[in-house]
């Protein structure tokens, strides 16, 4: 099955900021396109600014004159749905209400050919359910784009229950033949991204809620240290904190209230104070004109150690060994059975965050996770109130001699770039054994979709194979809810490697 020819025309029902992105791609790509809205002379204003933006593309030279002409003379608004009869492809982008959707798409199916293909750009709905009002449910697929649509390579094709291969064959051909990269899933909630993502806030959420540490400092930990482009409380308050809030809500209803995905109390509070974000001026930050952005804590200069004891490799962190040497700093090596630590001159130790606390040891000091220690700009150290002053001297002077920033946050388990990376990381898993979509495209929606610096499975390899699930199953300890438990594809994967290097 290949994509539709350029010669057909497509529809896109609802003329927002959605419906207008994904008209500008079909429109680009060569198709005529139609537009139609419920709202009188919607459709007509949204062509104009479609036209004004081919204009924006031609002046910045990314588009011809010629070309863009040509794209004009394709697309036309629509008075009603039956100018849409002679469409061999209708993407809907209306408002995210089930009774809606469904009453559209009926009246579409009288208006249409049946060989043409119905598609939703939902991005928190089941398309199951959406496609169940129609008398014939197999050519109806969800095509979930990205916003912006012109510039977000990603397309989610989901399969709904009755979706034929066919219909989602084509709709995945014809999205890549708009030079987009689609990825195939099962109708679940939340799809890949919006499924996989949610540890990406609720951990930042729940390190605030816990009072370990400000919003700067989490997002400053998560961008530095973690390597993603942005920290979870500014993203937020891009997209939008009552979006944010009401996709986390979706897929923790339609989860039947899964304690994995539970939405955070702080956020509420905040969508109920009116404090929605960049387009309110205010969210978890002040972004009206004029404010200043609050620093994430740093802490002060302190001496390094004059030589660490390394017992173990330090596991994830064991560059860290080698960057301690060329600082100048002396590394005396111990060998020591499941050693993963370094013991400072004081006698206190540190160690890799693991999903245990300070509070449960004796003079230990944790350090995060991070993409890449060299790298790495900011590290976050967590100790409790028990941990010595010297012991977190000389961690701080380590880092520091290392050329890092140190944030100093609250004695939280699993710190927290590295309780957030064993989530997705556990989700990805339970997703793939679940059928929702290969490792490959899992990976593929987790970097493009929301820009991580590594896919999920690309993480797991990094990290070690049973990094994961014993990050999960200490914080599981500490928090016995279920939130943090590992998934029993995360534990099957876990014990079949362990398995294998035994027996090696």
């Amino acid at each position: 099955m290949t994509a539709l020819d350029l010669s057909s025309p497509v529809a896109v029902v609802g003329t927002g900021t959605m419906g207008q992105g994904i008209a500008q791609v079909a429109l680009v790509a060569g198709h005529p396109v139609r537009l139609y809205d419920a709202v009188p002379h919607r459709a007509r204003e949204a062509a104009a600014a479609i036209g004004a933006r081919l204009d924006r593309l031609v002046e910045k030279g990314r588009l011809t004159a010629a070309d863009r002409d040509a794209a004009r003379a394709r697309l036309r608004p629509a008075d009603d749905l039956a100018e849409l009869a002679d469409c061999a492809l209708v993407v809907e982008a209306v408002l995210e209400r089930l009774d809606v959707k469904q009453e559209l798409f009926r009246s579409l199916e009288e208006v249409v050919s049946p060989d043409c293909l119905l598609a939703t750009n939902t991005s928190s709905l089941s398309v199951t359910a959406i496609g169940g009002a129609l008398s014939h449910p197999g050519r109806f697929v969800g095509l979930h784009f990205f916003n912006p649509a012109p510039l977000l390579p990603l397309v989610e094709v989901v399969s709904g229950f009755a979706t034929d291969v066919t219909s989602a064959t084509r709709a995945y051909e014809t999205a890549r033949a708009w030079g987009k990269t689609p990825v195939a899933c099962a109708d679940t909630p939340g799809f890949i991204v919006n499924r996989i993502a949610r540890p990406f806030y609720a951990e930042a959420f729940a390190v605030y809620e816990a009072q370990a540490a400000d919003p700067a400092t989490i997002d400053a930990v998560l961008r530095e240290s973690g390597g993603f482009r942005m920290g979870a409380f500014e993203l937020t308050d891009l997209i939008g904190q009552d979006v944010n809030e009401s996709v986390t809500h979706s897929v923790w209803q339609s989860f039947f209230q899964d304690v994995r995905f539970t939405p955070s109390l702080a956020q509420r509070r905040l969508v109920e104070s009116g404090r929605l974000g960049r387009k309110t001026g205010l969210g978890w930050y002040d972004h009206r004109d004029g404010a200043e952005r609050p620093e994430p804590h740093t802490a002060e200069k302190q001496q390094p150690p004059a030589y660490v004891v390394a017992e173990g490799d330090l596991g994830p962190a064991s560059e860290l060994l080698a960057m301690i040497r060329e600082a100048g700093i002396e590394v005396r090596e111990e060998d020591e059975d499941n050693g993963t630590r370094l013991v400072l001159p004081g006698g206190g130790q540190l160690a890799l965050a693991d999903g245990q606390t300070s509070v449960e040891f004796r003079d230990v000091v944790y350090f995060d996770l991070a993409l890449d220690y060299r790298r790495a700009t900011r590290i976050a150290l967590s100790a409790c109130q028990d941990t010595g002053a010297r012991t977190v001297s000389e961690a701080t002077g380590l880092f520091q001699a290392l050329g890092k920033d140190v944030s100093l946050i609250g004695d939280v388990p699993g710190m927290i770039v590295a309780r957030t990376v064993a989530r997705i990381i556990d989700l990805a898993h339970d997703a793939v054994a679940k059928g929702v979509a290969t490792e490959e495209d899992v990976d593929t929606a987790m970097r493009l979709g929301v820009n991580y610096p590594l896919g999920p499975f690309e993480w797991s390899r990094r990290l070690g194979r049973t990094w994961a699930c014993s990050v999960l199953d200490d914080l599981h300890q500490r928090d016995p809810s279920g939130r943090y438990a590992p998934s029993l594809a995360l534990y099957r994967h876990s014990f079949a490697t362990e398995k294998r290097e035994g027996a090696s």
